[in-house]
């Protein structure tokens, strides 16, 4: 049986990879690296599919609506856009939830929270920053980007008028994460790396 014939196949022969390449190379595999690991993973998933949908769908949707006699965007919107969806939001609660996880075993939740001015600055304003960011990036999906998607996608019925607003309310709840998603990830690295990147 092939792995790559499935996801999950996919999925699992690569934690399984991981794994045998962190043992090998000596590495323990503790409670912090594993939810690390699983905080990068679903912020790869979340933040890929955001840009996906912001460089590739958009675009092309807008694309096919205006190519008179072309195949339209019926097949995104109906198969590929829910399914990406799913994938975005729930990746984005698995970053979050993971995130909050590790920085409450790193001792700095409350720190973060206060954005470092309880301890004078330093990392807890930095990765504080980044988790602000992603805070109001994971609103955006729940309250701002599903419930209209829904109304987009015909998941939920809605008129005309209301799914032109949709539209524009879910766009720029997903323009304004995309923009977010730069200084949050640049928060991130420069936590990870002692410092922000210049």
């Amino acid at each position: 049986m092939n792995p790559l014939n499935t996801v999950n196949g996919t999925i699992i022969a690569g934690v399984v990879l991981a794994v045998l390449i962190g043992i090998v190379n000596g590495f323990a595999l503790n409670e912090l690296s594993l939810i690390v690991w699983i905080h990068v993973l679903s912020g790869i998933t979340w933040i890929g599919l955001l840009y996906y949908f912001n460089f590739v769908q958009v675009p092309a949707l807008a694309e096919a609506a205006s190519d008179e006699g072309g195949p339209g965007g019926a097949g995104i919107t109906k198969y590929v856009a829910p399914r990406a969806l799913w994938w975005f939001r729930w990746g984005a609660v698995v970053t979050w939830l993971s995130g909050a996880a590790a920085l409450l075993r790193l001792g700095l939740f409350d720190d973060a929270l206060m954005l470092g001015m309880n301890t004078g600055g330093g990392v807890g304003f930095l990765i504080g920053v980044g988790a602000w960011l992603g805070t109001i990036m994971l609103f955006n999906v729940w309250v701002l980007i599903w419930p209209n998607q829904k109304k987009i996608l015909g998941m939920v019925e809605a008129t005309a008028d209301e799914i032109a607003k949709a539209r524009r309310v879910a766009f720029l709840a997903s323009r304004t994460n995309t923009l977010l998603s730069i200084p949050m990830l640049m928060s991130m690295v420069g936590y990870g790396h002692g410092g922000f990147i210049i």
